[in-house]
């Protein structure tokens, strides 16, 4: 069963958060990964200026994920969503 849509909150020259997008662009899982600039936005900004990377479940309302390490592999980081992701009852 494919993964819901993932939100990533990141800004430029965030090493974490390009970190991140990289890992999770390997999944073959994440179908879709939307990668929001928080500088594009002034809310953005004002909400996740101090928190990026944050990843969240796409939907109303988005869903945040706890900040996973940035020293997981792409075959932890995997392991680890689906744990995240498996507690969501469908839709």
């Amino acid at each position: 069963m494919p993964w819901p849509p993932l939100i990533l909150y990141s800004k430029p020259g965030c090493h974490l958060c390009e970190g991140l997008a990289e890992k999770l662009q390997q999944i073959p899982e994440v179908r879709e990964l939307e990668i929001r600039d928080i500088t594009s936005n002034p809310l953005w900004w004002e909400q996740y200026s101090l928190e990026v990377p944050v990843l969240k479940v796409a939907g109303d309302p988005e869903r945040p994920l706890p900040r996973p390490s940035p020293r997981l592999t792409v075959a932890q980081l995997r392991s680890w969503l689906g744990q995240q992701l498996g507690g969501l009852s469908g839709g």
